[in-house]
C-alpha cells in the first residue's frame, strides 16, 4: 500500500524509496516482527481465556514430562497469518496477482487448519484425513484455475522445471499441471504439519525455508539476475520477496513465544497456513522441485512417516504382528527417545531433550536452505 505513496516523489524525494523491493521486504519484515511481538501476549491470553489450548498428552513419546504442555495455547497460527497479512498489504503493492494468490492459500490453509484445531477441543476429534485433503484439494484445483485461465501463466503451468537445467524438461499438459500443483500444495501444507511436535520446531526449520525462497523470488523477478543465474523470468514475482520479508519477520516473533519452552503452539492452523505459502511460493516462481532441496527437513520428516506406516502395514499383513523402522515417528520423535534414553544414562536434565533436538533440525534446516541457494550457480 505505501508502495503507491513513490508516486509522489515529486513532493518529496524521499518517497522514491518505497519504488525498492529491497526497501520495502526490510520493513515488512520489520513489520511483520514488531506486529507480532505487540499482539501476540493479547492473543496468547485471549486464546487461553477461551480455552483454546493443548487438551491432551502425546503419549506417541510416553515421556510423562509432556504433561507440562497441558493448558498451553494452541491456534497461534492466527497471531502469524495476522502479522503477515498487515505487513504484506501495508508494504506490497496489493493489487500484485502472485501475492494475493500467496496471501489468498496463507489464509485458506490457515482456515482449515483452525477449523481442525477447533473441532479437536470442541468436539475431541477434528477433520478427518479425507475431510483435510478434500479442502485443500480444493483449494489447489481453484488455485489452477487461476494460473491456468491466463496464457503467460498458463505456459508456466505446463512447464515441469527441474534444478541445475535451465529448460523445462517437458510439458505438463492439462491434467499434468493440475496434477502437480495439488502435489505440491498439499504435500508442502501436510510435511509442514507432520514436522510441527516440538517447540520451536516447525516454525524455525520454516524461517530457513522462507529465507532461502526470498532470495529464489527476488531473482525470478529481477530480469537481469534471472538471465545471468539461468532461471525461470516471472514477471511481477518480485513483490512476492516482501510477502517473504512479512513472513519471515512475523515467524521469528512466533518463534520468540514459542522457544522451549512454548507459551503457544502454532496448531494446524499455523503449521497448514506456512506449507501451503511456501508451496505457492515454489508454484508460482517455478521452483517446485527445489523445495524438496530447500525443505529438506519436512521432506525427511514425512518420509519418516510415510515409512514407518507403510512397513507397519506390510509387516502386520506379512507376519501377523506390525514391525516399526523407527521408535516413533515422525522422525523427531524418533530422537526424543532416544535423548531420553541417552539422558538417563548420562544423567542430564531431561528438560533439555527437546532444546538438543530442536537446534539440531534448525541447523539441518539451515544447511538445506544453503545448499538449495547454491543451485542456483549450477546450471
Amino acid at each position: 500500500m505505501l508502495y503507491f505513496l513513490s508516486q509522489f516523489e515529486s513532493v518529496l524525494s524521499e518517497l522514491r524509496l518505497f519504488q525498492y523491493i529491497t526497501v520495502r521486504t526490510l520493513f515488512a519484515a520489520a513489520t511483520g516482527f514488531i506486529v507480532m511481538l505487540l499482539i501476540s501476549p493479547s492473543w496468547i491470553h485471549r486464546l487461553r481465556a477461551v480455552n483454546f489450548s493443548e487438551q491432551k498428552v502425546d503419549k506417541r513419546v510416553g515421556v510423562e514430562r509432556k504433561r507440562q504442555k497441558l493448558g498451553t495455547p494452541t491456534m497461534g497460527g492466527i497471531i502469524i497469518i495476522i502479522a503477515t497479512t498487515f505487513s504484506t498489504l501495508l508494504w506490497a503493492i496489493p493489487t500484485n496477482r502472485y501475492v494475493l494468490l500467496t496471501l489468498g492459500t496463507l489464509i485458506v490453509m490457515g482456515a482449515i487448519g483452525f477449523l481442525d484445531d477447533y473441532w479437536k477441543i470442541k468436539r475431541k476429534n477434528g477433520l478427518s484425513v479425507q475431510g483435510k485433503f478434500l479442502a485443500q484439494l480444493l483449494w489447489a484445483i481453484g488455485v489452477f484455475a487461476v494460473l491456468w485461465s491466463d496464457s503467460e501463466t498458463q505456459q508456466r503451468v505446463r512447464d515441469f522445471m527441474v534444478p541445475f537445467y535451465k529448460h523445462p524438461l517437458f510439458d505438463l499438459g492439462l491434467i499434468g499441471g493440475l496434477v502437480f500443483i495439488v502435489v505440491v500444495l498439499v504435500g508442502a501444507s501436510n510435511a509442514v504439519n507432520l514436522t510441527d511436535g516440538l517447540d520451536g520446531l516447525a516454525i524455525g526449520c520454516t524461517n530457513s525455508v522462507i529465507g532461502a525462497y526470498l532470495l529464489l523470488t527476488y531473482v525470478a523477478g529481477h530480469f537481469n539476475f534471472s538471465q545471468y543465474l539461468q532461471v525461470p523470468f516471472v514477471q511481477g514475482s518480485g513483490e512476492l520477496t516482501v510477502f517473504c520479508g512479512a513472513l519471515l519477520g512475523a515467524g521469528l516473533g512466533f518463534l520468540w513465544f514459542n522457544c522451549h519452552p512454548a507459551k503457544v503452539f502454532m496448531g494446524d492452523t499455523g503449521s497448514l497456513a506456512l506449507g501451503g505459502a511456501v508451496g505457492m511460493l515454489a508454484i508460482l516462481i517455478k521452483q517446485e522441485l527445489l523445495l524438496v532441496i530447500v525443505g529438506g527437513v519436512f521432506v525427511i520428516e514425512a518420509l519418516s512417516v510415510i515409512l514407518q506406516t507403510s512397513y507397519f502395514k506390510y509387516t502386520r499383513k506379512r507376519f501377523g504382528k506390525g514391525r516399526r523402522i523407527f521408535k516413533c515417528a515422525p522422525l523427531h520423535h524418533h530422537f526424543e527417545h532416544l535423548e531420553k534414553e541417552r539422558a538417563v544414562k548420562a544423567n542430564r536434565l531431561p528438560e533439555l531433550i527437546e532444546t538438543v533436538i530442536v537446534t539440531r533440525f534448525w541447523i539441518l534446516g539451515i544447511i538445506f536452505a544453503l545448499i538449495g541457494i547454491a543451485t542456483l550457480k549450477i546450471r
